[in-house]
């Protein structure tokens, strides 16, 4: 039986994108005691920019979109964060979604996996301070990827994620880091959820 949720959270949107080959592979290699793990695509919710009338932290959500998402994200203890790297920070779609809700992301855990030129590493810093204003604790082990030597390309440009074997033991790493932090955090999840009762 599962005491904890972890989402796998594929945070770009674009056409041809890179970061579902990536979520997905994530997934299959996901593995703790007493977790479970969950694939979730910011496509599928078809956020807007964000438009609500009211600021994130008042929880007074209008839109059916906003409202799904909240939902959503309340289902989890923590997270694992799959983010290209644009242009030094994180993708758009990201960031919008990051921003449309607020205490649903406290006292969770998070954790990194970013790829890109040069391994996302700049995406996921970025990320880390976007954390500490959502009160979300983020753990050490950041797994990243090259889209030089993690990807091949076909003659198209259409890309295949090909990942070292070593990476695998990373995640696992960074997993069992996920799982200690988003289980010592839920003593203060309780408490939020009783207040908020």
């Amino acid at each position: 039986m599962s005491d904890l949720k972890i989402g796998i959270i594929v945070g770009s949107t674009r056409p041809g994108r890179n970061g579902i080959q990536v979520g997905q592979w994530v997934k299959e290699n996901a593995s703790a005691d007493g977790v479970e793990f969950e694939l979730v695509d910011l496509h599928d919710f078809k956020l807007p920019l964000l438009e609500e009338p009211f600021p994130a932290g008042a929880g007074n959500y209008l839109g059916d979109e906003a409202n799904a998402w909240a939902s959503k994200v309340a289902e989890f203890d923590g997270f694992i964060f799959v983010s290209a790297e644009y242009n030094h920070s994180v993708p758009a779609a990201l960031k919008n979604a990051l921003d449309y809700v607020n205490a649903e992301w406290n006292n969770k855990a998070a954790a990194i996996v970013s790829y890109g030129s040069m391994g996302g590493v700049r995406a996921g810093e970025h990320l880390r301070q976007i954390f500490g204003e959502l009160q979300m604790a983020d753990v050490r082990t950041h797994v990243m990827f090259s889209l030089f030597t993690d990807f091949t390309y076909g003659e198209n440009g259409e890309s295949t994620f090909t990942p070292a074997a070593l990476k695998a033991g990373e995640l696992e790493g960074q997993i069992s880091q996920l799982a200690a932090w988003a289980r010592a955090l839920q003593p203060l999840r309780a408490e939020a959820d009783e207040l908020a009762a």
